[in-house]
Formats: structure tokens, sequence, C-alpha cells
């Protein structure tokens, strides 16, 4: 899963959005650029509900990977 955070994203929200990712067992990798940061969310992110994600403040956009069983 990817989540793409606003460029006006604080980094109150990114926190919030990491602290929310923690608080669920999930582990993430952040790329930060020169407009955009990028979460991209590691395990079993079916149990991730994406609408949930995107209302979180700061958040651009959710992309859940497809698994290959899918």
């Amino acid at each position: 899963m990817l989540v793409i955070m606003k460029k006006s994203a604080t980094d109150a929200d990114l926190e919030a959005v990491k602290q929310f990712l923690v608080e669920r067992d999930f582990d993430f990798h952040q790329s930060t650029g020169a407009d955009r940061k990028i979460i991209g969310v590691v395990g079993k992110t079916y149990s991730l509900n994406c609408q949930y994600i995107k209302k979180l403040s700061g958040v651009l956009d959710v992309y859940r990977i497809p698994s290959e069983d899918e």
C-alpha cells in the first residue's frame, strides 16, 4: 500500500499517519521527494481501510498494491 501525502501536509500530519500504522503493527518506509512524501506500508494491508486513511489529515491518496493471489 502506498500513502501519498499532500504537498501541504505538516510534520504532525505525517507523524499521525505513521502512528496510525504503528498502532496496527504495520511497518513502513518513507520516501521524501522534492514535493511529496510517500509512505510504503509493509504487511498484509488488506485489513486496512483505505477510505479511512484517505480521511486522515494531510493524506492525498492511498493505493493498494494487489497481491499475487488477487
